[in-house]
């Protein structure tokens, strides 16, 4: 039996591992290469200069590929990579890189791309992250691996969310979101660390416990960001169980731009509270 449906397109250029299989009105472009065991749905759109690793599932509607929202896109032949064991479901959009990006839109590996996800140009999503419905994620975000964001998540271009953080339903990003960190609200606000996700992937109630520490020196201790970073590193000496995970925050902190970090409270709440105080001295 044929794993390619008589009606989908597929230009005679395209690489597809013969174990591929292609669904109903699905259209593969020239530029694609489709690796062992994958699966396409039907009407799937492929498309630019694509690359899909092993045993991904893409469902229907799926358009992958296209040509960057950008206006200064020229046609260069830029690219979208995604890795292995990937599930992007129905009506999901994932855009090429742009030549003033990265030239290359990445998706890691075992991800989960709920329906209507949209990954713009040049964004760079690890592995093991979630996406659930409708989320969204302008130009040249950056994901690390385990993240996890909320239905209707929209983040704001340029911005990182650092591994194993956590967005909750209609979560609004304007500033880069710390590792391990769970946020909310539009603008969203940081809440807790994501301590049940940890315990799930295996993590040590003493790795925990130093997640806890970081968090507490970010947002808890009226530190500047700049205070807290050294404050942080420091936390080494009392867990060196979590050595990798201190690494990974404080790798991340020295990476903040001008957008800064997911703060405990919204600016304009932040201004309001200040303002209140000044009214009642």
């Amino acid at each position: 039996m044929s794993l390619i449906h008589p009606t989908a397109l597929i230009d005679p250029a395209a690489q597809l591992h013969p174990t591929v299989q292609v669904g109903a009105y699905s259209l593969i472009g020239p530029h694609v290469q489709i690796g062992e065991g994958s699966a396409i749905g039907s009407h799937c759109v492929l498309e630019g200069h694509t690359r899909i690793g092993a045993h991904n599932t893409i469902h229907s509607y799926a358009a992958l590929g296209g040509a960057p929202q950008d206006k200064k896109y020229a046609g260069e032949p830029t690219r979208l990579e995604i890795g292995d064991r990937n599930v992007i479901r129905e009506f999901c959009t994932l855009h090429r890189g742009t030549a003033n990006g990265r030239g290359v839109t990445r998706v890691g590996d075992d991800n989960m791309l709920m329906a209507y996800v949209h990954l713009a140009h040049d964004c760079q999503v690890g592995s093991h992250t979630v996406f659930a419905n409708n989320a969204q994620l302008a130009g040249h975000v950056q994901v690390g691996d385990w993240v996890i964001l909320g239905g209707f998540t929209v983040v704001r271009q340029f911005l990182r969310l650092g591994a194993h953080s956590f967005t909750a339903m209609c979560a609004l990003l304007f500033a880069d979101l710390p590792p391990f960190v769970v946020c909310q609200g539009q603008p969203a606000v940081a809440r807790n660390v994501n301590a049940e996700g940890l315990r799930r992937r295996g993590f040590s109630p003493a790795r925990i416990a130093a997640v806890r520490a970081m968090y507490k020196a970010l947002y808890r201790e009226n530190l500047t960001l700049q205070a807290a970073q050294p404050r942080i590193a420091a936390l080494l000496e009392q867990h060196p169980e979590a050595a990798a995970d201190v690494a990974l925050m404080s790798d991340f902190l020295a990476g903040v731009g001008k957008p800064g970090i997911v703060r405990r409270r919204a600016r304009s709440e932040a201004a309001e509270g200040a303002e209140g105080k000044g009214e009642g001295a």
